[in-house]
């Protein structure tokens, strides 16, 4: 479908251009929320004939906007919620949820201006974009934790989750370095080896002391007989 904008479109255009859009985006976003008309010839004479107050009106809105953004560009809002040790929620954040937030801080803004693709599904910081109008888009960041402390350390840049499994991990690297841990299997074999040449050496040495004895006994019956 063929549609004249009333104003800005991202990715679409600007004011006044004639852009052909599906027919289902048309009917359900750009035609019943004024952004656009249908491209047949007595809206495109209505719309000319009235391009100078629509674009006015337009100018209008965005300074308003403007300067309603002061009050909402970099904000930080905090959002408590329950969620698992890999840091899934047990449900999510949604644009209302966002709104809320930032009206209890003092700035206001509606549903339809919180650019959200999917709702919020686990802890951290996460930057979301306001759009106060087609042409002014600002940022604001959603710290969601599962605890007052938690969502400090998330404001100084810590990652909550990696700190977690790091923090359980160290006391079992401490037990492996503790003096008199079980050797590792390769070396407790060898230890077996060593231990079991050992004693071959000493039975050897032992089944050759009597055999020197013998020789010694014989020395003075050698003698005698020589003698005789």
């Amino acid at each position: 479908m063929e549609v004249i904008l009333l104003e800005r479109v991202e990715k679409l255009g600007h004011i006044g251009d004639v852009v052909n859009v599906k027919n289902g985006f048309a009917r359900n976003y750009l035609l019943p929320n004024k952004k656009a008309l249908r491209a047949n010839e007595s809206n495109r004479k209505l719309f000319e004939a009235n391009r100078a107050k629509i674009e006015a009106d337009n100018a209008e809105r965005r300074s308003a906007a403007e300067k309603d953004s002061t009050k909402v560009d970099g904000k930080t809002v905090q959002l408590i919620r329950q969620a698992s040790n890999t840091g899934q929620l047990y449900g999510s954040v949604s644009a209302r949820d966002i709104v809320e937030a930032l009206e209890s801080d003092g700035a206001t803004v509606t549903k339809s201006q919180v650019v959200l693709a999917r709702p919020i599904k686990a802890i951290g910081m996460h930057e979301v974009k306001i759009a106060l109008h087609p042409e002014v888009a600002v940022t604001v960041h959603v710290n969601v934790a599962r605890s007052p402390e938690e969502a400090e350390l998330q404001a100084q840049g810590i990652d909550v989750i990696k700190q977690m499994f790091e923090d359980q991990a160290a006391p079992l690297a401490a037990e492996d370095l503790q003096p008199g841990a079980d050797a590792p299997e390769g070396e407790a074999e060898a230890g077996e080896a060593s231990v079991a040449e050992a004693e071959t050496v000493e039975t050897v040495e032992a089944a050759d002391e009597p055999e020197a004895d013998a020789q010694v006994e014989e020395g003075p019956a050698a003698e005698d007989e020589e003698q005789a």
